[in-house]
């Protein structure tokens, strides 16, 4: 696994995020846990949790269908706020 490529997963997640919707605070782990990211959307006073696989974090910035998947959970989570 390389880092590099760890952290342009989370920046292009991060990018997804933004472009839902700017107020969302998001926490990613360092690392990931069973080959998953457990990560935490916060809006005001509410959180939600969602997990993205440690590979698709990886084929995140060039993969299309892999964006369009993880975008759906960010946006499905974003909603539930």
């Amino acid at each position: 696994m390389d880092e590099d490529e760890i952290e342009g997963g989370k920046r292009k997640f991060l990018e997804v995020v933004q472009n839902i919707d700017g107020s969302v605070q998001v926490v990613i782990p360092v690392t990931p846990s069973n080959s998953m990211f457990l990560i935490s959307l916060t809006k005001g006073a509410n959180r939600k949790f969602i997990t993205v696989p440690e590979d698709d974090m990886i084929d995140l910035p060039n993969e299309t269908s892999i964006q369009a998947k993880v975008t759906k959970t960010i946006k499905d989570a974003i909603a539930a706020l």
